[in-house]
């Protein structure tokens, strides 16, 4: 597991999924956008991964971070994973309005966004 400081965590599991857990109620700028897109690319290498992102209980996501991910990284595909009305305002939101370079999808429940990550067209 590969933890860069208070903010996140990051990890690959046993299925070869990449798990980015956000602190809760965080404020997601540009900076924290990019430190993950980084960190996410420097522990994949050249292999794409698919990407489970908990994003539960995220205070908000800014409009430059929803920038920096719109621009293509490892990831395969992404799973954005939250458990409240206000996580699922936030993931749609990015959705509709960001430029979203690989399949992505958000989820209240871990398992559902796990099978779908592992669906047709994950690697």
């Amino acid at each position: 597991m590969l933890d860069p400081g208070d903010d996140l965590t990051l990890r690959v599991d046993g299925d070869g999924i990449v798990r980015l857990t956000w602190r809760s109620a965080l404020r997601i700028d540009s900076a924290l956008a990019e430190r993950a897109m980084s960190l996410v690319d420097d522990l994949n290498g050249t292999t794409e991964r698919p990407l489970l992102v908990d994003m539960t209980g995220t205070a908000q996501l800014t409009r430059e971070a929803r920038m920096v991910f719109g621009r293509r990284c490892s990831a395969s595909r992404i799973a954005l994973v939250g458990r409240s009305e206000v996580d699922r305002v936030i993931a749609n939101f990015f959705l509709s309005v960001g430029r979203v370079p690989v399949p992505t999808r958000f989820f209240t429940s871990e398992s559902a966004a796990i099978d779908w990550l592992g669906g047709p067209g994950a690697d």
